[in-house]
C-alpha cells in the first residue's frame, strides 16, 4: 500500500473508534481532539514498519491507533501546561471546556490507548506493553525537562538534544519498532527502525527550530520568530550563547529575557546575531547529521530496498528533502 492508501485506512479506522458515551462531558472532548486531524505520522509509521514484512496489515491497525490516541493524549495535557489557546487552528480542549475536563478526558485516552494495544499476538503483548510504558514515561520526562529549561539559566546543547529526543523522537521510534515486531521483523531490525525513527524525530524538531527563525510565514503555519519572542531555549539560541563573544553575548542579553518593546525589532536583532555567528548553516549541518545517521539504520534493516521505499519517502517528506 502506498502512503495515501495507508493514510486513508488510518482515517477510516480512527473515525470508527468508540471511546465511550456517558458522561458526555468526558467523552465529547476526546472525539473533538481526535477529529482535529493532523498528519497521523506516528500510526502511519507503525503501519509502514509492519508493511516492511507483511501485506496483511490488520495485525498492526489497532496498535497503530493506540499510538495516535496516546499522542493526542499528550497534546491535550501539554496544551494545559502551555496554556495554549489553539490546537490545529481550533480552540484547545481546556479552552473549549475547562482544564479539569481536559485532564480527565486525557486520562481516559491513555486508558483507551492501552486497550487498543491489547489487540496483538500473545507472544508480543508483554514485551511491547513494557516498551510502550517505557516510551510513555520518556515522553513525560521530555516534557518535564522542557518545562525545567524555561527557568534554568544554564542548559547545554546536549541536554537540549536529549530533551527533544525524549519529548518528540522516542514515540516515532517506538511506532516503527512496534510495527516491525507486529509484522514479523526480528529484534535487530526493530532496533534499527527504532533508531531510524528517533534520528528522524530529532532532525525534524531541529528543522522546526530553524524554520521558526528563517521560515516563510506563509507556509510555516505559525508566526516566524515565535521562539525568539518567547525566549525559548532552542538549538539556535543555545549555540549562539555558547559561541558568542563578549560583545555579542551582551547584545543577546539585551533581548533575551527582557520585556518586549517591539516584537519585530527583537526578532530582527536576534536573527542578525544568528547570521553573524553562522547559526543557520550549523543547524542545517546538525539536521543533516541526524538525518544521515537515521538513514544508515534504515539501510541495515534486512528487507529489500523496494520495501523500504515508502518509509524513506515519508522521511524525505517530513524534512522536505528532494532525494
Amino acid at each position: 500500500m502506498d502512503l495515501t492508501a495507508l493514510s486513508n485506512k488510518l482515517t477510516a479506522a480512527l473515525a470508527e473508534l468508540h471511546y465511550g458515551d456517558q458522561p458526555t462531558a468526558l467523552y465529547e472532548p476526546i472525539r473533538y481532539i481526535m477529529a482535529l486531524g493532523g498528519k497521523r505520522i506516528r500510526p502511519l509509521l507503525t503501519l509502514l514498519g509492519a508493511q516492511l514484512y507483511t501485506d496483511a496489515l490488520d495485525v498492526a491497525l489497532k496498535p497503530a491507533l493506540a499510538v495516535e490516541v496516546f499522542h493526542n493524549f499528550t497534546l491535550l495535557h501539554d496544551d494545559i501546561m502551555d496554556q495554549a489557546p489553539l490546537r490545529r487552528g481550533q480552540p484547545t480542549v481546556h479552552e473549549k471546556w475547562n482544564p479539569n475536563v481536559a485532564i480527565l478526558s486525557g486520562d481516559v485516552m491513555l486508558v483507551r490507548a492501552y486497550e487498543l494495544l491489547f489487540d496483538m499476538p500473545p507472544a508480543l503483548l508483554a514485551p511491547m506493553l513494557r516498551r510502550f510504558s517505557q516510551t510513555a514515561a520518556e515522553v513525560c520526562e521530555g516534557q518535564q525537562w522542557d518545562m525545567n529549561f524555561e527557568t534554568e539559566t544554564e542548559v547545554s546543547i546536549d541536554q537540549y538534544i536529549d530533551m527533544i529526543r525524549l519529548k518528540t523522537a522516542v514515540l516515532l521510534g517506538f511506532a516503527l519498532e512496534l510495527g516491525a515486531r507486529l509484522g514479523g521483523g526480528s529484534e535487530a531490525d526493530a532496533e534499527h527502525l527504532r533508531l531510524f525513527g528517533e534520528g528522524i524525530g530529532v532532525a525534524f524538531q531541529l528543522r522546526d527550530d530553524l524554520l521558526d527563525v528563517y521560515g516563510d510565514a506563509a507556509t510555516f503555519g505559525k508566526r516566524v520568530g515565535g521562539d525568539i519572542l518567547s525566549d525559548k531555549k532552542t538549538f539556535l539560541l543555545l549555540t549562539a550563547q555558547t559561541q558568542a563573544n563578549e560583545t555579542q553575548r551582551a547584545q543577546l542579553a539585551r533581548h533575551i529575557g527582557q520585556p518586549i518593546a517591539d516584537a519585530d525589532a527583537k526578532v530582527q536583532a536576534v536573527r542578525a546575531l544568528y547570521d553573524e555567528l553562522d547559526i543557520r548553516p550549523q543547524t542545517e549541518a546538525r539536521i543533516n547529521h541526524y538525518f544521515e545517521d537515521a538513514l544508515q539504520h534504515l539501510d541495515r534493516v534486512s528487507v529489500p530496498a523496494a520495501r523500504k521505499e515508502p518509509l524513506r519517502h515519508l522521511a524525505l517528506q517530513l524534512l522536505e528533502r528532494e532525494s
